[in-house]
């Protein structure tokens, strides 16, 4: 089966192509292909990058155009020209989509229809930067490839069954029965996969698993799992709650709004940016949002990127400690994204600070892991593993499920 998966974002668009002989394997498969669109990396109509299994990765600008003729483009390379790994459009099976918000009525990944098409447009309103892009990635894939089967792969499914208590927020009863305001969570795609991957590495049932995963990039949440499933999380109504973030400044105390809201000089507008925008790693240091460029920059002395940090493993830990309460014990604490997977000393301050749960690392693996694996000391009670993020691969297994059955 070959399996195209498309993840679209506001200023980018990333794909790869899978092929699966049989059943579907325990480990992670390696895309044929990949390529992604940076639409904001210039004023031009982006830049493609694409790359096919065992080749080098090949660039170029795409002239001024539509987000339609920029798929186009991308996905014209799988079938034609030095790139191509399939004879025809018509080779592709099925097509994964991202898709960033589910609402309460999509609880599992589903074959797309008309029906789901306008339940997905629908609840722009709740994610307008992400939904409105992933409905245009499969509109722009009917055009394309015409009847092919699509397969939606929400982002907020794994969080769908989290208990009233947790996801009913404590206002107007109002707001959940009338307004669907609840704790809806998001990076469920990559939650789930890191905890199941967990799983598998250390050889344990995942009915028997108590989990604590760390999903740490530009967005960062946390999930408490337990039975392969998620009981908590720290994202809510949307993805601005909770850890504080490489722009997004996480959970304030909601006063603040209404003080500088008061004050009249800045619009809910100007404030929503600031929050989403202009926070977090990047509002804290007034340097990046990037760790790569903060964590030598504090090493340097620099008492703001210090304070970011500082701020951001303050954050994680006590958020961990609220997860792991909820759990009401603790078996694997994962680290996945880009900072979860590339900063080992965030992971070490981390684990540190939460060594009174069980937690020890080994300092030499914490420091040159390079692929999944477990890096807690071998006595430590509560292991710690650093996994790969796959969302691309965890869409792609969700489309076989569903065309398999």
């Amino acid at each position: 089966m070959k399996i195209l998966v498309l993840n679209m974002g506001s200023s980018t668009c990333k794909s790869s192509c899978y092929e699966v002989v049989g059943e579907l394997p325990d480990d992670p498969v390696q895309p044929i292909w990949e390529a992604s669109i940076d639409w904001g990396s210039r004023e031009s109509g982006g830049e493609l990058a694409v790359r096919k299994a065992g080749s080098p990765t090949a660039a170029r600008t795409l002239a001024n155009g539509s987000r339609f003729d920029g798929i186009a483009s991308m996905l014209e390379t799988l079938w034609a020209g030095p790139m191509a790994v399939v004879a025809q459009p018509a080779a592709i099976d099925v097509v994964g989509h991202r898709v960033v918000h589910g609402g309460m009525k999509h609880s599992s990944s589903t074959i797309v229809t008309a029906a789901v098409k306008a339940d997905i447009a629908a609840l722009e309103e709740f994610a307008p930067l992400h939904n409105k892009v992933n409905l245009e990635g499969i509109v722009a894939v009917e055009r394309l490839l015409g009847t092919v089967r699509q397969v939606a792969v929400f982002d907020t499914t794994f969080h769908s069954a989290i208990p009233p208590a947790v996801a009913v927020y404590p206002g107007p009863y109002q707001w959940y029965e009338s307004y669907r305001i609840k704790r809806y969570g998001f990076h469920g795609i990559s939650h789930q996969y890191a905890a199941e991957r967990a799983a598998h590495l250390l050889d344990r049932d995942p009915a028997s698993l108590a989990v604590v995963t760390c999903h740490l990039g530009n967005g960062c949440s946390l999930a408490a799992v337990r039975g392969g499933r998620s009981v908590d999380t720290t994202m809510g109504f949307t993805p601005l709650e909770g850890l504080m973030m490489g722009t997004r400044s996480g959970s304030v105390d909601p006063g603040i709004i209404f003080y500088l809201l008061r004050q009249g000089k800045l619009s809910p507008e100007e404030l929503e940016r600031m929050l989403n925008h202009e926070s977090g790693l990047k509002g804290i240091s007034g340097l990046s949002n990037d760790m790569r460029e903060i964590v030598p920059a504090a090493e340097a002395g620099n008492t703001r990127a210090s304070l970011a940090l500082d701020m951001f493993v303050h954050r994680v830990v006590t958020h961990a400690g609220a997860m792991t309460a909820s759990l009401g014990g603790l078996d694997a604490l994962v680290f996945t994204g880009g900072i979860g997977e590339n900063a080992p000393l965030v992971r070490g301050r981390v684990c540190e600070k939460l060594a009174f749960l069980g937690i020890s690392l080994d300092v030499d693996r914490n420091n040159t892991v390079s692929t999944d694996a477990d890096i807690a000391s071998p006595g430590a009670t509560v292991r710690v593993l650093v996994i790969h993020a796959r969302e691309d691969w965890a869409i792609a297994r969700e489309c076989w499920r569903l065309c398999a059955a």
